[in-house]
């Protein structure tokens, strides 16, 4: 493989520090101290922060440069919506075709996520969790609409971490987990499906009572 250019590394490294949450939503990004530490010019930093803007990861605003998207909780109502849609599209597809080396995987990262809770790592716990749901999502033959839920997770991905850091939010989250598996084990679709969208609305409305506020 050949070594990344400037600003693939700085996209890379950007990119993952939004998603984790280590730089928090609405954080600026100036060019100049970005390019000083990771020692570049600002012109990959530049062409870096442009992609990430596409991505939905960064908002510019002229006079004052670059911001982490923060998001409020009818940006997080929508983003989960659009998820619902476009999730059980892909989980129709998939569930059918999934094979035992894919129920086993499934297995392998709910204990992965077992395990990063007792160590208290959320960025492990957030890894293990999206991988569990890419397993259900991620199959050929759907290649825009998995890419679009990807977009639709990375972009909430810091807010989904401050959901991790509960503790009885990470028991519910792996109890749900487990009867998913059940489901796509016994071949129930449709129940597999159910059990997302439930999945799915614990987390957007424990997020909404961090926010302190309903969706309107």
């Amino acid at each position: 493989m050949r070594p990344p250019t400037a600003q693939e590394a700085v996209l890379r490294e950007l990119r993952d520090a939004i998603i984790s949450g280590a730089i928090a939503p609405g954080t600026q990004l100036l060019q100049e101290e970005v390019a000083e530490q990771f020692g570049v010019s600002r012109v990959p930093v530049r062409e870096a922060l442009r992609i990430l803007e596409g991505e939905g990861h960064l908002t510019h605003t002229a006079q004052r440069g670059y911001y982490v998207t923060a998001l409020d909780i009818d940006d997080l109502v929508e983003i989960y919506r659009l998820r619902q849609l476009l999730e059980s599209a892909a989980v129709r597809h998939t569930a059918p075709r999934l094979t035992e080396a894919n129920l086993t995987a499934m297995r392998e990262l709910i204990e992965k996520i077992d395990e990063a809770g007792a160590a208290e790592d959320i960025g492990g716990i957030a890894r293990a969790n999206r991988d569990f749901h890419f397993v259900l999502i991620d199959s050929p033959g759907q290649a825009r609409l998995v890419r679009l839920i990807h977009q639709l997770w990375d972009v909430s991905s810091p807010y989904r971490s401050h959901y991790f850091a509960g503790k009885e939010n990470r028991e519910r989250l792996q109890k749900e987990h487990r009867e998913i598996l059940r489901a796509a084990t016994a071949g129930d679709t449709e129940k597999v499906i159910e059990l997302l969208d439930l999945h799915r609305g614990n987390a957007i409305a424990e997020l909404a009572a961090a926010f302190g506020e309903p969706p309107s």
